[in-house]
């Protein structure tokens, strides 16, 4: 989440950070570590909320640099809110997740940062969507990011179920993030996670000694 400039060359970009969106029965479920860093070595902020409201029921998480992140939610926020004037309805969440993908694809040679959408609509319900760095688009049930996702990719082939209950989706999430936040030095801090369905959005915070422990830890 970091740029990291020396002798005013830019170095690579590192993506210190865990993030996550899941489908649930009658919802989703958006979440992140919390800690930013510079240069994959110094912790910036330990608490920095990286789940992004682009509209009422429509969330996104970012992975990259944060300064570009910023520039295209601020982006997305207000082609979203024109949209929703014109049009006089919420936009759908694809719309959301498209109108990120094309500012993406569209300054790529200028931005590192990559995004998951994820919110509730009338028209498709929960949805689930992926942002890359080039601005590919992809709805999944499920999808994790970020530095510390390469350590838990086994725990959430093998824990994620399709239907789970609310309970159930917030207990995968939490442990997902919780172990990757133990393995990966720059994902850390405390857990944020947003609840969305059709009755609104619910933020929740579960600070660093609430999170789950296991055998090693």
């Amino acid at each position: 989440m970091e740029r990291h400039t020396t002798d005013s060359r830019v170095k690579g970009v590192s993506t210190g950070t865990t993030i996550l969106a899941v489908k649930f029965r009658g919802g989703v479920l958006i979440g992140s570590d919390s800690r930013a860093s510079i240069g994959g070595s110094y912790v910036a902020s330990r608490v920095i909320n990286k789940l992004i409201q682009v509209h009422d029921r429509i969330f996104c998480c970012i992975a990259g640099s944060l300064a570009d992140a910023q520039a295209v939610t601020r982006a997305a926020k207000f082609q979203l809110s024109f949209h929703s004037v014109q049009m006089d309805s919420p936009p759908l969440v694809k719309a959301a997740a498209s109108v990120l993908r094309e500012l993406c694809y569209s300054n790529k040679e200028e931005l590192q940062a990559g995004f998951i959408t994820a919110g509730w609509d009338k028209k498709k319900g929960p949805q689930v969507y992926t942002v890359s760095l080039g601005g590919m688009l992809l709805s999944l049930p499920f999808t994790i990011g970020g530095s510390g996702s390469t350590y838990i990719y086994g725990y959430v082939d093998a824990k994620y179920k399709a239907d789970m209950s609310r309970e159930e989706c917030l207990q995968f999430a939490t442990n997902a993030l919780a172990l990757a936040m133990g393995r990966d030095n720059v994902s850390g801090g405390i857990i944020h996670l947003v609840v969305i369905t059709e009755e609104g959005a619910e933020h929740i915070v579960i600070p660093g000694d609430k999170l789950p422990k296991f055998h090693d830890q």
